[in-house]
């Protein structure tokens, strides 16, 4: 397996993108986890606004935040440019919107990124080259991939296909360009993530996407990811899934399993206002702007949510042995 911070890396990706058919099996990247096998990360969602609408000031503090926790990576649900994506490789956007605002010397590290719907609505296959790494080679993005780090295997999983709404807009451009025939993409993705979940033997199994599968912020919970996905997760004993798209905060438990649902989709524009009833356990719900960062050990791993003003606003730790006993 190839560190996307090597030569090899980026000899891998080139081939990836421009040799493998869009239906060929998932792609396993590596990184390099601490001498002592702890993980430490930060997830942002839905931030890229040239700074605007307090993207600036999330950066700041999770730049702060990185320098406290001795950061590996940071996780990227998605929507990563708005309101339409990248037109391009060389589109200033990504320098406005990324390069230009993660500036801190904590946020230097490897940055892990899955495609939202926005990011569809552009030129999709812009954000998915190699290229842009040499601009910053911070930069990481593919549709669906899994990532090695040592005490954690990462599922991110390309969820925007899944929605059907999408296919039956035609008020807006969407690029498909390597997701049709749209069924076939989908059998072969589902097919091909039960199967590496299955052969996985990480302590800490991750499914990061897009979309919410749980939510009661303004978009709500995906049916089609409830359908499809949350039967794989489960099966495969996946500990949590990490999304953007609601532009909030929340930590949703299971009430029939040990899988937690949390969004850290409050990169820049949040405060929608709009709140839903479910039947699920939410122990916690933040309509504004902020991120999360999560630490983990072999047997424990801690998460918080912290506000555009550096506070925590909401922490909780799981124990491997209480999610999983059999494990």
């Amino acid at each position: 397996m190839a560190s996307p911070s090597s030569p090899l890396h980026s000899a891998a990706i080139l081939c990836i993108y421009f040799v493998l058919p869009a239906f060929a099996e998932l792609q396993r990247f590596q990184h390099q986890p601490k001498h002592d096998g702890s993980l430490n990360f930060l997830v942002i969602g839905d931030w890229g606004r040239k700074g605007h609408y307090n993207q600036s000031l999330v950066a700041t503090q999770m730049g702060k935040m990185g320098d406290k926790l001795d950061l590996d990576f940071v996780v990227s649900t998605g929507d990563n440019f708005y309101n339409s994506g990248l037109k391009g490789v060389n589109d200033p956007l990504f320098l406005q919107s990324f390069s230009n605002i993660y500036t801190a010397k904590s946020l230097r590290k490897q940055w892990y990124s899955v495609l939202g719907n926005h990011d569809y609505r552009g030129n999709a296959l812009a954000q998915l080259s190699p290229l842009l790494r040499k601009i910053d080679r911070r930069w990481f993005c593919q549709r669906s991939f899994i990532l090695n780090a040592g005490v954690a295997e990462f599922f991110f999983i390309d969820t925007t296909p899944f929605m059907r709404k999408y296919f039956n807009n035609s008020n807006r451009h969407y690029d498909w360009r390597g997701v049709l025939p749209r069924q076939k993409y989908l059998k072969t993705l589902l097919k091909d993530l039960e199967e590496e979940l299955r052969k996985s033997t990480a302590r800490w199994k991750i499914a990061v996407g897009h979309h919410a599968i749980r939510s009661i912020g303004h978009h709500g919970d995906s049916p089609e990811l409830v359908k499809h996905l949350v039967p794989v997760l489960k099966a495969n004993n996946v500990d949590m899934y990490i999304n953007g798209h609601d532009h909030c905060l929340q930590h949703i438990s299971s009430t029939d399993s040990p899988l937690l649902y949390l969004t850290s989709g409050a990169g820049s524009k949040a405060w929608r206002g709009d709140v839903k009833e479910t039947h699920f356990d939410v122990k916690f719900f933040y309509d504004g702007q902020g991120f999360m960062s999560v630490q983990m050990t072999e047997n424990d791993t801690n998460f918080a949510f912290y506000n555009v003003f550096g506070e925590k606003i909401h922490h909780w730790k799981v124990t491997k042995s209480t999610m999983h006993p059999s494990i």
